[in-house]
């Protein structure tokens, strides 16, 4: 009997909206985002780039900028009202929203009019979309009707086609096929179960090298949208300088999930290491996620997809939706309309 005939199937009448679907979906989705940038291109230098979203459509930048690291582009990532001050027409600014309708980044779009920057949206429609439209800014498509955080490969894909394009990356079609294939099987649910269930009544701790920072804080998000609870990230070394020392004063139940890749250092293996040790003197529980993969795509996108399944499942061991994200809601519509 496989682990997902294991979790109770009474549970499942929570995903009103069949998130499940989409999850199981992810590696199919790879590929049709993939083809989505192939036809935006411009002429001209680019002396950066800048991907201006927020939430889900602004972490597919944090992790394109991690999986492009080595890039002699930089790639920055904005998650303001306004662009940078020297943003130019030689900066390509990806605009980057799924629903179209984000203020901070419909103000930023506009920013880069006003600097004559080069400008690309991705997003599924839209005030973006038509501010596109009318101005005859490039756009990439979407598909509509799902949550922005179960969209991320229609986030980041085209983005990485397009870095292709302009010759900032190499042609990766063929890592990107890999990636889809891999993503295609079982032991990513059956983690997800597992982990769901430890992870009852317990505040998550997501702790990563920095190269895995952007998944780790990836993992946090989808405990907050997902599973509708609060959880913490942090990297190390950092937090051995100052986090560690709150565990002195406990004041909640946590769970500590540790990132650990084979392209972590020596030192960083070793902190993990001790970091473990004294959060299991404390009684907290610690589950080590090894991160693997023959690529840095596969490496960060498996462990992505760990993650998605195991904020999924244990929204519904809190007999929770994992669709709806009413609070965010909520707090738009009392904010009201932005006037710029």
């Amino acid at each position: 009997m496989s682990e997902e005939q294991k979790f109770p199937e009474g549970f499942y009448k929570y995903d009103k909206e069949d998130m499940n679907s989409l999850i199981k979906g992810f590696s199919n989705q790879i590929i049709q985002a993939y083809k989505l940038g192939t036809n935006i291109n411009f002429e001209g230098d680019i002396k950066k780039v800048i991907i201006t979203g927020m939430g889900g459509s602004a972490i597919a930048g944090d992790l394109l900028k991690t999986y492009l690291q080595d890039s002699k582009t930089p790639i920055i990532i904005n998650r303001e009202y306004d662009l940078p001050k020297d943003a130019d027409k030689k900066t390509l600014v990806i605009v980057s929203s799924y629903s179209g309708n984000t203020e901070e980044t419909i103000s930023a779009y506009k920013d880069a009019l006003r600097k004559f920057c080069k400008i690309v949206s991705v997003t599924s429609g839209g005030k973006i979309y038509r501010m596109s439209v009318t101005n005859r800014t490039n756009i990439v498509k979407i598909p509509r009707g799902i949550q922005p955080r179960v969209a991320l490969a229609y986030s980041f894909f085209p983005m990485l086609k397009i870095m292709e394009n302009l010759r900032i990356t190499n042609n990766k079609k063929k890592e990107v096929e890999h990636l889809s294939k891999s993503l295609d099987k079982k032991i990513f649910q059956e983690t997800g179960i597992k982990l769901s269930e430890k992870l009852i009544e317990k505040v998550p701790l997501i702790y990563s090298s920095k190269t895995f920072a952007s998944v780790a804080y990836r993992w946090k998000t989808q405990f907050n949208e997902n599973s509708k609870i609060m959880a913490f990230n942090n990297q190390l070394s950092e937090l051995n300088h100052n986090e560690l020392a709150g565990i002195t004063n406990l004041q909640a139940n946590f769970h500590c999930i540790i990132l650990k890749s084979d392209l972590d250092t020596h030192r960083i293996v070793k902190r993990m290491q001790i970091t473990k040790k004294h959060l299991r003197k404390r009684n907290i529980d610690v589950t080590e996620i090894s991160i693997k993969g023959d690529t840095l795509l596969t490496k960060l996108f498996s462990t992505i997809h760990i993650g998605d399944w195991t904020t999924y499942f244990l929204a519904l061991r809190y007999m929770t939706n994992p669709t709806p994200v009413n609070e965010i809601e909520t707090f738009k519509k009392e904010l009201g309309s932005f006037i710029q």
